[in-house]
This record gives C-alpha cells, structure tokens and sequence, in this order.
C-alpha cells in the first residue's frame, strides 16, 4: 500500500471509529453489536500497522540508502502514527513504553510522554501481568500476532480493553519492537470528586483545601488530651489516612535504633488475611524506600510504581505487587522517628508532588505527637512511681483499730505523704508533705517518709524521731521545709509528735470533736527542731482524724477557705460511723464546697477504736 493509500484507509477508519463512539453512547443497551464491530475494527487497526512498517521498509529500499528520502518517509510515519485513531503504544522487549500516540494518553488520562520510559505491564490489573507478559515474549519471539482481552488502570480509570500485539522492526532501534493495539470495550470513570490530570481551577482549589482539612483535623486528633495520656496518636492517623487518602497505610517506627513495623491499616473492603499478616510480619529493613527516606530524612513520591520490591517481599512475591500498588508515597514522621508509607490501588489516581508535600506535614506533626506522647507517659511513670513513694497501696490491720485514708493528688504531684507500719510493742502513723509541688517536692516527702520508718526502728518515740529527721533535712540542704505529725500507737494510747501540722482531730461517740495541740515548726527550717508533743487516749468508738493542709486550704467560689470548723461540723454528723465512711463523707463535703476544684493534695487518714 502506497503512503496516500494509506493515509486515505486511515482517515477512513478514523470516521468509522468515531461512528462506533457515537453508537455506544446512544445505544448503551445494546452494546453486543457494537463491540462486534469495533474488534473488527481493532483487526482493521493492526493489519494497517502492518502495512505501515512494509511502507517504510519499501520506501527505505526505493530510496538506496538516501539519507533525505528516509527522513522524510520516516516523518510522515511519525504524522501518521500521531494521527492513528486508536490507542497505540510501542513497546521493548522488556515491556517499557517507547512511543505513544495521543489517542492513548487521551485514553489513558495522562500527560502526552507521560508514560514514556515507564514499564507497560504496571497499567495491567494484577491478576493478567503474568499472561499480558507471556503474550509479549511470544510475539516477539515467534512473530506471531496475539491478541486477547485485559484490563488497563490508570489516572482513576479502569478499562476492559481487546489488545493486540504485533512485533516491530524499527529504523535505528538495535532490538525489536512490539506494537500494542488497545481498543476499549469498557471504562469505568473515577469517582466523583477524583483528580484528573485536566483539573480545572476550581477543582485544583477544592484540592488544596482538602489537603488543608486534613492537616486541622490530623492536628486536632495529634493534640488531643487522650493522645498524650494513651498510646492512640499513631493509630487515629494511618485510620484517619486509610479514610480517604490511601488503601493501604504502614507506620514504622524507630525503636532502640531499629525500623519496626507498628501499625498496618488494609483496605476496608480487603479480608482480614494472608496479606495483612504478612505486610504486618516484615522487616521494614528489608525495603529500600523505608531505608531510603530514613537515611536521607526526605520523602518520596512515586506517581507509577516502576519497581514493585520496593517495599520489600512477602510468601507470594514483592509486596507491592500483592497490594496492587499503582502509586506509593513514603515520608519520614519527625525527624527520623519512622516512616510513614501509603499506597493506592491502580484503579485510584496517583499521588501527586502536592500529596507529598502535605504529606510530609502530617509526618512531622506524628512525630512530634509521639515525642510528646512518650515524654507524657514517662512523666506520668515518675508521677506514679513518686506517689508509690508517698502513699501505701493499702492500709495494713492494725490490732484493735480500724483504719480508712483517701488520696486525692489534685494538680500537683506527690508533695503530701501518709504511711502506716509497725513497729517495736505497736504500730506507727506519720502524715504531711513538703511545702511546694512537683518532682523535687515530692523527693523531699519521700525522703522524709522513708527517714520516719527507718529512724522509728530504733526510737520509742515519734518526738525523737523527728527532731533526727529534721537534722538529716536540714543537712541535705534542700531547701525546703516540711509540715508532719507523726505518732505511735501503743494498746489504747497514742503519742504524739507535731512539726509545723495541723492538730488531729477526735471524734467521740457523742458527736463532739476536739482538737489536738498540733503546732510546732515544720521540718527543715532550723537545725534545732521545734516539736509539740502529747498523748492521746483512743477508747473503742472513738476516732482520731489526721488531714492535710490541702483539705483545710480548699476554697470556694468567693474565696473562702474550707477551715477546720467546717470539718467539724462534718465529723460530728458522722459519730458512729466506720472510717470508711468518714473519710468518704469529709471528701464528699470538701468537693461540694469548692465546687470538684482541686488545688492541692487532698489527705484524710481516720483510726477508729474497736
């Protein structure tokens, strides 16, 4: 066939092509005869590709090797093949794209050269690479056309194609070609609201402020209260990012200087299997991305997976693979605290260099959620562990007592103490705390807890006891000073021992109260301790009430402040009743009084005769 011969077939099989569109689209009922006649234009298409590469070589042959003949002939095989009405792309023998006409990239929804350099079978649903490529090494090795039917993902396209394959000898090209005709039987259009490589203005607008929106409500779940107290930070953003930005979604996290995997969200649609255990079971060490973005500290995109070991391999192959990657889009979280990694499926749009750059946002804010996170919980252990050091985990039985105590650390952290424990012919008590909050408070009243039970091993007396532990105090130079009563429990006597606290209270069967002498001055200030002490008589239904500067401080809502005639008034409604019940009915009182605010440790220890 001539060159006008053939540009004249073309130009006919181009209107006949556009009959069968038309068709289609008014007739989508009744698509049978339709398609009948578009593979046999499909036919009609790769017998003129044929034509098209004898054409040449004649032409090449007529021209005896001149130079400008051969340009010529060539540019208008380069005009005719621009033109050609159906989808052609030009392939090695290793599947990469070589050449594609515009009626592909139309097809396809991508860029013009787009997919140049890029491997074929990638675009090829999963499930047919394996035949797509077994097609391909066969024509180029018999010479034989081949054509079948396979499916095409791309751009957040999905198209059910009859392709046919014809092997190529190209000018100039060292190896052979193969000729891929596609001509779709079905497509199937992105959701609504997907990108397009043709997006308007306004949708490029609407993109940007879905990127927007999802950085506020990323930042809004990250700096939540339970985010910081509970480890929920890295699980509430790979779900928020499977949500609506990706199918799968792998965190990993550096610990002890190795990536290890810490979360994996599938597909919703996706069984729970296999292949979840399986990306969940490998190494993050094993994928070069993940080692990548860690060694460099930088993200990466990959619009169209070209190498699918990327991420490493599972039982059935490269992950990506198994996952049906079409694009991937890996990020560093903090400052190589991990990786965070997020694919879609080919039938989805790709990621774009916008994707990564909000992307690499959620990544630092995940970091910092999680550095936060950890110094919280390591804070709260410290909290925990110093309030193990200034309160028993439980009262023990003391023989011809009964003993309750709350413990209500407010905002501060371990200042107040209480303790109970035997010692020599009976049982000891001590109560108080350190003037000041947090940490280093909270260390004092340790000390002066653990120096109280030690030095109460040796002495008699709960006075003695405190004038050494305030020597201790005052030589460590701390600084700081502290208010205790502490006293020791003999039959029904109790002795007493005062520094700076406030006086114990004693509630008789009849309801009336009276107070302890307390007084003396607090621990820590002078090196000669100034202590009150005396003796108290506990008989059976009597209860003695120890309390913290917390309780009597505790104000309302004009400022006035709890007191212990207050706190009288409570205890003589409570004549008769367990400790339990007493401590339960101060506290009570206290928190309707200031309204549930709590400023200061909150400590009320009752001893009841039995």
């Amino acid at each position: 066939m001539t060159m006008p011969g053939l540009e004249h077939a073309l130009d006919a099989l181009s209107g006949r092509v556009s009959s069968l569109r038309e068709a289609r689209t008014a007739y989508p009922s009744d698509l049978a005869p339709t398609l009948d006649a578009a593979l046999a234009e499909l036919d009609t298409a790769a017998e003129l590709l044929a034509e098209a590469r004898e054409a040449l070589k004649n032409a090449s042959k007529r021209q005896g090797g001149k130079k400008d003949g051969t340009q010529r002939e060539l540019k208008l095989l380069r005009q005719v093949y621009r033109a050609f009405p159906v989808p052609v792309i030009v392939l090695d023998g290793g599947g990469v794209v070589r050449r594609i006409n515009p009626e592909t990239s139309r097809m396809l929804g991508s860029p013009d050269g787009y997919l140049v350099g890029r491997s074929f079978p990638l675009l090829v649903d999963v499930s047919r690479r394996a035949a797509f490529r077994s097609h391909l090494t066969s024509v180029l090795q018999t010479g034989q056309p081949a054509a079948f039917e396979s499916r095409l993902a791309h751009q957040g396209r999905t198209h059910t194609v009859q392709v046919a394959l014809t092997r190529l000898t190209m000018p100039g090209e060292p190896q052979q070609m193969v000729a891929a005709v596609a001509l779709p039987t079905e497509v199937q259009l992105p959701e609504p609201g997907a990108r397009r490589p043709e997006q308007s203005d306004g949708a490029l607008l609407l993109a940007a402020a879905k990127r927007q929106d999802l950085l506020a409500t990323m930042t809004t779940l990250l700096l939540d209260e339970e985010a910081l107290s509970q480890p929920v930070a890295l699980p509430r953003a790979t779900r928020l990012l499977a949500a609506g930005w990706a199918d799968w979604v792998i965190a990993d996290v550096v610990r002890d200087g190795l990536a290890r995997r810490a979360a994996v969200v599938a597909p919703k649609d996706h069984p729970l299997g296999d292949l979840v255990r399986q990306v969940e079971s490998a190494v993050p060490a094993a994928s070069q991305v993940v080692t990548q973005v860690l060694e460099r500290g930088s993200g990466v995109v990959h619009e169209m997976v070209d190498d699918e070991t990327l991420l490493g391999f599972c039982a059935d192959g490269p992950l990506l693979t198994a996952m049906g990657a079409g694009s991937m889009l890996c990020v560093p979280i903090g400052r190589a605290d991990g990786v965070l990694t997020l694919v879609r499926a080919h039938d989805r749009p790709p990621f774009t260099l916008a994707d990564l750059g909000v992307m690499q946002e959620v990544g630092l804010q995940l970091g910092l959620a999680l550095r936060a996170q950890s110094s919280f919980q390591s804070r709260s252990r410290a909290a925990d562990a110093l309030s193990a050091t200034v309160a028993p985990r439980n009262l023990p039985d003391v023989p011809g007592y009964e003993a309750a105590a709350i413990y209500n650390p407010g905002a501060s952290v371990g200042a107040e103490f209480y303790d109970v424990f035997p010692v020599a012919d009976g049982w000891a008590f001590a109560l108080g705390g350190a003037a000041g909050k947090g940490e280093e408070a909270a260390s004092v009243s340790a000390m002066v807890r653990g120096g109280v039970r030690v030095l109460s091993v040796w002495e008699s007396d709960p006075d003695v006891v405190l004038r050494k532990v305030n020597e201790a105090l005052v030589s460590q130079g701390t600084g700081m000073f502290v208010m205790v009563v502490a006293g020791f429990v003999r039959g029904r006597r109790i002795r007493l021992s005062s520094a700076g606290h406030h006086p114990a209270a004693l509630l008789l069967p009849d309801g009336s109260v009276r107070f302890a002498a307390g007084g003396g001055v607090p621990l820590g200030i002078s090196p000669e301790a100034e202590t009150e002490a005396e003796e108290l008589n506990v008989a059976v239904g009597e209860t003695l009430l120890l309390y913290s500067e917390g309780l009597i401080s505790s104000r309302n809502e004009v400022g006035e402040p709890y007191g212990e005639e207050r706190l009288a008034d409570v205890l003589g409604r409570c004549a008769g009743q367990a400790p339990t019940t007493i401590v339960k009915a101060v506290e009570a009182d206290r928190h309707a009084f200031s309204g549930g605010q709590v400023w200061d440790e909150i400590v009320v220890l009752a001893l009841r005769g039995v």
